[in-house]
């Protein structure tokens, strides 16, 4: 899946373009399987002068779902995919860009051997600073960071952020012990 450098340098062939993932599109089993991507090459890159955060809003709780906003001293790290144009649209279709809940946002992002590469990524002006990732939500994160052999510094960053009470497991009780 990695080490497809000499990919990288192709990012203008007809009918394609690079999408930056840093959210839950980083885990296989949501951009493969429930999004029916079919990434034509597949890369890490750092997305350089913006933060991460959990603060577009899900739910009524303190959930929150991940983004991007400019913070010229960080930097997030993430997948970057090459889909063709029909892949890029269903994206925009699952990613609620015709609701307005994110736009495509132009980015430069760098590969670890120093390359640049345009792409687009998802940004949301929907913010509430005091939203969290659910551990379950985190949890895709972390698998997407450990099989893309993303830095352990950044896993690291990712697995100390403070997780949302989630609403949600409220209910579980309801259910009775199901073991």
């Amino acid at each position: 899946m990695l080490g497809e450098a000499p990919a990288l340098r192709e990012t203008r062939l007809e009918g394609t373009l690079w999408y930056f993932a840093y959210g839950s599109n980083l885990d296989r089993g949501t951009f493969l399987g429930r999004r029916r991507m079919q990434p034509l090459a597949t890369a890490i890159g750092v997305l350089r002068g913006f933060e991460l955060r959990f603060d577009l809003p899900v739910g009524p709780g303190e959930r929150g779902v991940a983004n991007v906003a400019p913070r010229p001293d960080d930097e997030v790290w993430g997948a970057l995919y090459r889909l063709s144009h029909a892949d890029a649209g269903r994206l925009d279709a699952t990613e609620g860009v015709n609701q307005g809940v994110y736009r495509r946002l132009a980015v430069e992002v760098w590969t670890p051997a120093g390359e640049s590469v345009a792409a687009f990524t998802y940004r949301s002006e929907l913010s509430r600073p005091e939203r969290k990732p659910s551990r379950r939500y985190l949890g895709l994160l972390l698998a997407g960071a450990r099989e893309l052999a993303l830095p352990e510094a950044w896993i690291a960053r990712l697995r100390d952020w403070p997780l949302a009470l989630d609403e949600r497991e409220r209910q579980l009780p309801l259910f009775g012990d199901v073991r």
